[in-house]
């Protein structure tokens, strides 16, 4: 498996785009364009994957001090289910393994349309070291949970400072470009 950092110019490849634009729902997107942009003014590690020049997907971390935030994974959907996954997390875990690695995703006991899909994606990472932190969030409407992996607690105060990391790295943006992942609203 081949790794290759993306920068801005990079991330025009049209794969990369069109995996990030239909692996996450629309609500949990930033914009394309706004996302290229936050790879220059933050200290994010964009990480494609390929198995010889064929593109299998890609990571996005947010490196912080006291862990480091899995923000993005994607892998196109023909290779689901044939282990890449696996060795994309087994990659990504061991180059951060020094410190905890915390990620959030849709919760899987939420009722919604794409149940059995969140199930599985939670029990991956389950089977691969994660633990629930008994942390989450509702955005529009739709039930975000935390998973850590590795030493440390983390705390509601603990994402809601990482959440406000990442809107002060773009609050200049409009507001009706803002998306409801990083814009709260009661539930």
């Amino acid at each position: 498996m081949i790794e290759k950092q993306i920068t801005p110019s990079l991330a025009d490849d049209g794969q990369i785009r069109s995996l990030y634009e239909t692996a996450f729902p629309a609500e949990e997107q930033i914009p394309y364009e706004d996302l290229k942009r936050l790879m220059v003014e933050m200290p994010l590690d964009f990480t494609a994957y390929y198995e010889g020049e064929e593109f299998l997907g890609f990571t996005i971390v947010y490196p912080r001090k006291a862990f480091n935030w899995f923000w993005y994974f994607a892998v196109r959907e023909e290779f689901r289910g044939q282990g890449r996954g696996q060795q994309i997390l087994t990659r990504l875990l061991e180059r951060y393994r020094e410190k905890m690695n915390i990620l959030d995703m849709e919760s899987p006991t939420q009722v919604c349309d794409n149940m059995e899909q969140r199930r599985r994606r939670h029990a991956f990472y389950l089977r691969n070291g994660f633990c629930d932190t008994g942390v989450g969030k509702s955005f529009d409407g739709v039930d975000m949970t935390i998973l850590k992996q590795g030493e440390g607690a983390f705390t509601l105060h603990d994402y809601e400072t990482v959440l406000g990391e990442l809107r002060s790295f773009w609050s200049a943006m409009p507001e009706e470009e803002q998306k409801p992942y990083l814009t709260e609203r009661p539930s």
